[in-house]
């Protein structure tokens, strides 16, 4: 299949999950605002739900190619990781797509909750690794094993995006943002018995 025609199918799938959701979504509407046919959509998705995990999975690549290019600059390793996570969560709870998957379909969400990881979180997982090196070799994050720090920058990061609306009367989101941000620099930073063994006391 052609990158275009793929394109043109997961634009379909985005624009039928938006106007039904995903249960609702038919790879028969799919084709039909693709123009293209079904078996054309079966030689590389076998259901719907196929479709729509590539669709997230493009969609986050996506956000966190956007987020990368527009990262600041300055700061310490630790300082712009942590600008990048809350900017990504912000994004991710305010993207159409994505709210409507976590409001009508709740169950594909907490399939990426409680059984597996998605392609979309372990692309995310290799942005946070590279950033959790870069913060570790300018000496703002603290030692550890890289892959460790981002599966668990992780579980912290998404539970903001997933379970933020059942605090939001309590935590109004922005405020969860500033909270999420205190939590990542506190687990992240550099602890004092490490400064103290790169000062030689």
């Amino acid at each position: 299949m052609s990158i275009r025609n793929e394109e043109r199918i997961l634009d379909a799938t985005r624009q039928c999950v938006l106007a039904f959701g995903v249960r609702r979504t038919t790879l028969t509407e799919i084709a039909r605002r693709a123009r293209v046919s079904r078996p054309t959509i079966y030689r590389r998705w076998g259901d719907v739900s196929t479709l729509v995990a590539d669709l997230q999975t493009r969609e986050v690549g996506r956000l966190l190619a956007e987020i990368h290019d527009q990262r600041d600059r300055h700061g310490s390793g630790r300082e712009r990781l942590v600008a990048q996570v809350l900017a990504v969560v912000g994004a991710l709870r305010e993207d159409p797509l994505f709210r409507k998957i976590h409001d009508v379909d709740p169950e594909v969400v907490m399939t990426y909750v409680l059984d597996r990881l998605g392609a979309g979180q372990r692309a995310a997982l290799e942005f946070l690794r590279e950033a959790i090196l870069d913060g570790q070799a300018d000496g703002s994050i603290r030692l550890g094993d890289p892959g460790v720090l981002a599966h668990m920058t992780l579980l912290t990061a998404q539970s903001v995006v997933f379970s933020g609306d059942t605090i939001v009367e309590s935590v109004p989101p922005d405020q969860q943002l500033t909270e999420l941000a205190g939590l990542l620099h506190g687990y992240l930073a550099v602890q004092p018995k490490e400064r103290a063994v790169d000062t030689g006391r």
